[in-house]
């Protein structure tokens, strides 16, 4: 993959309320905001109301609203008082364990995981000791010797448990062949040095009683987990941009025992298909720490949910391209998060109290902005004086760093929402004990139907309506979120091991017939009876038929097992079919898959991966996904390596595309009458060989990356990419209410040589864009662009509404595996199209699309629309907004 690093960023350090006097203007606001404050006689409240100037956004309001949905100068009663204990003498372990809802009933000692056969083994290892079960892929930390006593240093057991077995560590870079899950019982781990978590490793400790890893008083190292080591000389284990595949979830983490001017809990330099889940960071509190709970320094990721630090410099440092984070909760922290540098960062259902400082974008200062985009979702600051920090100002470099939109953010208690360079209170707060929301705020350039030519934004928002559909939301008001699915209090006897049922798993013998049968008598659990689990112990399943999962069916598997295609069913691109079938169209039901892996094996031209049917009946959990990836070559047994399918960039590509190398129709199908969450999801063509020593680039052919056709919605999409193939990543047709943040997509590296029509001609009927027309519409393209323009589309909207894209971070880096374009924005001509008008019922007078935080990067248009009359719009990267390494937009409203 393309390393993506840009070593310029640096660090950097920087009394108006909303009630009784108005927000001061600053230079983003002279000319585009007008404020009104009304005071009200009987009340020392007052409310705050904007609205855009002509210059502006044309209609939208923004308003201020009060928690309680009480009247602007109506008194809220106080919130009932939270106790924050300091963290030295709260126990934290079992914080997290109850967050999903009812406590766990089972006792730790009945985890599911800890009382089951394993099975599962790594069937291309050539190490037989590995293939051979004495190393097997299930690893529990105490048969290495770890104690969990809290007293005895069990550093050497947990790494024996984690590198035995000729596993991928130092020097290797990548591999797919030696996976491991590594799990911990409830206790407490000592440690004196990092547990290195080496490549393709799921870190698992007990949900039902949190294992905690303490570091010792004479910790040495970087941080009680490194999920990517520096050496002697500075240089990582692993290419950052590249580190795929870890997990980490249920754990406390505890640095009190270590001086507080030091000490890191994750170090978590990763990409793709990476997760931290369910741990509880407790570091010491006051003047003195210096302690970070994750420092994040470089990658190209990834997704963390459902943490909670206590203490801490910086409850969670983070630098990285892209990333998705969801539920973080920061108590006495000096600063919640700090943002050192990114592309692009959502930031959602962030809860923060009792901190100096909420979010600290302010990096590089306003000479080098090293913030690119962030967005803040569904947020809380209480008792926190400064909410965010940020140095972007009118004059700041680059022009559209520091982007920052916030969308129904409350507040209590904080001093200053949005605190700017010198101290410039950009926006104001609130006094403690009351509750404010924000509904929406912007701090960068936005664009809209009317407005082509773009302006600053600051506040808007519908002024009738929320302009967020009901369908999309929770009871609560909020983005719906469902975590992953932990099963804690279901007894081991109700998961049924495919293996144990006939299934091999060896990457050799078709495992079709034996798979449907377990589906059809395990799945479909009937209302009223015990769901059945469908336990795929690590393997590889060759699948030579269609597997078809029907409603009410839940499957997990051990360290993303793997589905993989076979054989002539698959081959054909005039009749594609699905490789695994979620449900019929119109089938109601829940449906659970997490920790797969879905691949084809050899060409496979016809070859529809998923097609996601499932709808959710009402009232009734969301169906989803979650830590399910896509991979399309680059690994063993795909027949779709360096060995066969080598990039071969220059001269007439057109005539040397190799059908063997032609590997799938579309990744994924969302039919007509589905609804789905996903979460963490990589839906990868791979650029490059995970296997081969060299590691070399590849050209490998998918037609087509997301379809959805879902009619009514709605679907979610966390911490989701789409990346390399050929028509298109993502594509949204006849659809509404859709949810999408952060989405990532790179550009096949070959095109366009050849161009975006081969190997797959467009079909009509799957909506496919017709990109020779495409691009001979756009209004004054010269010659010269035609071959840049027939490119994927990262992301193209057809006939739709109500689609929300809060990040998206949309990369063109090469033409014909030439890198020398990015700079000039030469690679690609257009990564965005919006086409058709559909108005929304929520909005009717728009088609309600929201396109927030949209990065792009080697792209001249960074997003085109096609009006009523024909016209097409486009948004080009130059028009201001240029960025550190990405080109940033805050807002596109159509």
């Amino acid at each position: 993959m393309y390393d993506r690093r840009d070593r310029s960023f640096s660090d950097a350090s920087g009394d108006d309320s909303l009630y009784g006097s108005p927000v001061k203007p600053t230079g983003f606001m002279n000319k585009r905001v007008r404020i009104y404050t009304i005071l009200t006689l009987g009340s020392i409240f007052c409310y705050m109301y904007y609205i855009f100037q002509s210059s502006s956004f044309h209609g939208y309001r923004g308003w201020i609203y009060d928690a309680s949905g009480s009247p602007p100068n109506a008194d809220i009663s106080p919130p009932p008082a939270v106790a924050h204990t300091s963290v030295v003498e709260v126990d934290v372990t079992k914080v997290i364990s109850t967050a999903f809802g009812p406590a766990p009933t089972a006792s730790p000692s009945a985890f599911w995981l800890a009382n089951m056969e394993h099975r599962g083994i790594a069937p291309y290892h050539s190490d037989k000791d590995y293939k051979g079960m004495r190393f097997t892929l299930f690893r529990n930390v105490l048969d290495y010797g770890a104690k969990g006593d809290g007293l005895t240093d069990d550093t050497e057991a947990i790494n024996s448990a984690i590198s035995s077995g000729s596993r991928c560590g130092q020097g290797c870079d990548s591999s797919t062949i030696s996976p491991a899950l590594v799990y911990f019982p409830p206790g407490r781990y000592r440690v004196s040095a990092p547990i290195v978590a080496t490549y393709y490793t799921q870190l698992v400790g007990n949900p039902l009683d949190l294992p905690v890893l303490l570091a010792a008083s004479n910790f040495k190292g970087m941080a009680v987990i490194d999920t990517d080591p520096y050496g002697p000389l500075g240089q990582n284990w692993y290419i950052n941009q590249n580190n795929f595949f870890r997990a980490i979830r249920n754990f406390v983490i505890d640095l009190t025992d270590m001086n507080p001017t030091e000490g890191v809990g994750i170090h978590h330099q990763v990409a793709q298909a990476t997760s931290i889940y369910n741990v509880v960071f407790k570091m010491h509190e006051g003047a003195a720490t210096r302690q970070k709970g994750i420092f994040m320094d470089n990658g190209s990721g990834g997704f963390l949910s459902t943490l909670k630090f206590y203490g801490g410099e910086f409850g969670a440092y983070f630098g990285n391209q892209q990333f998705t984070t969801i539920d973080l909760e920061f108590h006495n922290c000096k600063t919640a998060i700090y943002v050192n540098w990114d592309w692009v960062w959502l930031l959602k259902s962030i809860r923060i109290y009792d901190c100096a400082i909420g979010v600290d974008i302010s990096s590089g200062g306003p000479d080098k902005l090293g913030v690119g985009s962030v967005l803040l979702l569904d947020s809380y600051i209480e008792n926190t004086p400064t909410g965010i920090r940020t140095f972007r100002t009118p004059n700041s470099t680059p022009p559209a760093g520091g982007t920052l939109v916030l969308q129904n953010l409350m507040i209590s208690g904080v001093d200053t929402t949005v605190l700017g360079w010198g101290d410039d209170k950009i926006f104001g707060g609130n006094e403690q004990g009351r509750k404010t929301t924000i509904p929406f705020w912007g701090h960068g350039k936005g664009y809209s139907y009317d407005l082509t030519n773009g302006t600053d934004i600051n506040v808007v928002a519908d002024d009738t309506v929320d302009a967020i559909p009901a369908a999309l939301k929770d009871s609560a008001g909020k983005i719906l979120e469902r975590p992953r699915p932990l099963y804690r209090n279901i007894p081991a006897n109700r998961f049924v091991s495919v293996k144990a049922n006939g299934a091999i798993g060896d990457g050799k013998a078709d495992d079709s017939v034996a798979i449907q049968k377990i589906i059809n008598e395990h799945g479909n659990t009937p209302p009223g009876q015990d769901k059945k689990i469908i336990f795929f112990d690590y393997g590889v399943y060759l699948v030579s038929q269609t597997i078809y999962v029907p409603p009410n069916t839940h499957i997990v598997g051990e360290s993303w097992s793997v589905i993989m295609s076979s054989g002539t069913t698959f081959k054909d691109a005039d009749n594609p079919k699905p490789v695994f079938q979620v449900g019929k169209p119109g089938e109601e039901g829940v449906v659970e898959i997490s920790d797969m892996l879905f691949q084809t094996q050899g060409p496979a031209a016809g070859a529809i991966l998923m097609e996601w049917n499932i709808r959710s009946p009402p009232g009734e959990k969301v169906s989803g996904m979650w830590d399910v990836h896509f991979r399309v070559g680059g690994s063993h047994g795909t027949q779709l390596q360096s060995n066969t399918c080598l990039k071969t960039p220059g001269g007439d590509n057109h005539a040397k595309i190799d059908d063997d190398c032609v590997s799938a129709f579309m990744l994924l199908h969302i039919g007509k009458t589905a609804s789905l969450l996903m979460e963490n999801m990589w839906l990868w063509t791979s650029d490059h060989d995970l296997d081969a020593d060299d590691h070399g680039q590849i050209s490998i052919y998918t037609g087509r990356g997301l379809l959805c056709e879902a009619e009514t919605g709605p679907v979610w999409m966390y911490g989701h990419a789409v990346e390399h193939n050929v028509l298109y990543n993502y594509q949204l047709v006849d659809t509404k209410n859709i949810f999408m943040g952060v989405i990532q997509t790179e550009t096949p590296y070959f095109q366009s040589n050849p161009r975006a029509r081969e190997p797959f001609p467009p079909l009509p009927g799957w909506h496919d864009p017709d990109l020779v027309a495409s691009c001979a519409s756009m209004p004054n393209i010269a010659d010269d662009k035609i071959p840049l323009c027939e490119k994927s589309w990262g992301l193209r909207i057809l006939n739709s509404s109500d689609v929300f894209a809060f990040g998206a971070g949309l990369y063109s880096f090469f033409e014909d595996y030439d890198t020398a374009c990015i700079e000039e924005r030469a690679c690609q001509y257009t990564m965005v199209m919006v086409e058709g008008v559909r108005m929304s019922e929520t909005v009717p007078t728009r088609n309600n699309i929201w396109l927030m935080g949209l990065n792009t990067i080697g792209t001249e248009n960074m997003v085109a629309w096609s009006r009523a009359d024909g016209e097409i719009v486009e948004v080009k990267a130059t028009d201001g907004n240029r960025n550190s390494f990405s080109d940033t937009v805050g807002l596109i409203l159509l």
